[in-house]
């Protein structure tokens, strides 16, 4: 008799030949960007603005890797710093690390995101810096915090065009632990029209994805873990969840 660990591994392969589904959640991800249908969650009380499909993804990447430390570009509401600090508190009731803590960055930290997200009771978990992500001061402040820290997980989420988030690879990166994960959210913008994108910097040519390609010609040490994106089907970051494998 299949154990369910095996039945689930064989719907997941299943799903990288399942061409009918596949479009089926593409056409599901085109219809639902428009109308901002990843603005609409929040965690425990903050907007996370993410499928939830990536939140569960990082929920079973946080428990499998156990990180003592997330570092997260792009801020927002906060909700992403506290759905990760509560991820390392119950892994932390659950006998993991006791210390676990997230980082985060962001260009523009808003007075009053800043004042509800210290005002957490997640908050012991979580420090902040304000200024570029891909500022020297700045990862040299981020390196500084990573010294020392076992298992290191990176989420990349702040300004989507193809020169930042490829500078942000080639900084944040290398503080990935071996078998955890770079992840590198929104690289469903290279397969969405460019007018969809109409005011913003990045469109098809120009975006995470085209950075993920370009750092990975490179950085053998990393692989796109496709298992994840079979799994998922509905996701902002297909080709995005980078592990580290060396």
């Amino acid at each position: 008799m299949k154990s369910f660990d095996q039945e689930v591994r064989e719907r997941i392969a299943a799903n990288a030949e399942n061409n009918s589904f596949i479009a089926c959640a593409h056409s599901f991800i085109k219809a639902s960007t428009i109308p901002k249908y990843s603005y609409n969650f929040s965690w425990l009380g903050r907007p996370i603005i993410q499928y939830p499909q990536d939140i569960v993804a990082m929920q079973e990447i946080i428990w499998s890797v156990q990180p003592d430390l997330i570092i997260e570009t792009g801020i927002a509401h906060g909700g992403s710093l506290i759905f990760s600090a509560a991820m390392l508190e119950l892994n932390a009731a659950c006998g993991g690390p006791q210390n676990a803590e997230v980082l985060g960055l962001d260009i523009d930290i808003r007075a009053h995101n800043r004042t509800a997200i210290e005002a957490h009771p997640m908050a012991k978990r979580i420090s902040m810096i304000q200024g570029s992500s891909v500022a020297p001061e700045i990862v040299e402040q981020v390196k500084s915090r990573a010294a020392g820290k076992q298992r290191v997980l990176v989420c990349l989420d702040s300004n989507h065009t193809h020169d930042h988030v490829l500078a942000e690879l080639e900084a944040y990166a290398p503080l990935t632990s071996v078998d955890s994960y770079c992840v590198v959210f929104d690289t469903i913008i290279e397969d969405m029209p460019s007018e969809m994108f109409p005011d913003r910097p990045w469109g098809s040519g120009n975006n995470p994805k085209t950075a993920v390609r370009e750092y990975l010609k490179t950085h053998p040490e990393f692989e796109i873990d496709k298992r994840i994106d079979h799994k998922l089907l509905i996701s902002v970051a297909p080709d995005g969840y980078l592990k580290r494998v060396r």
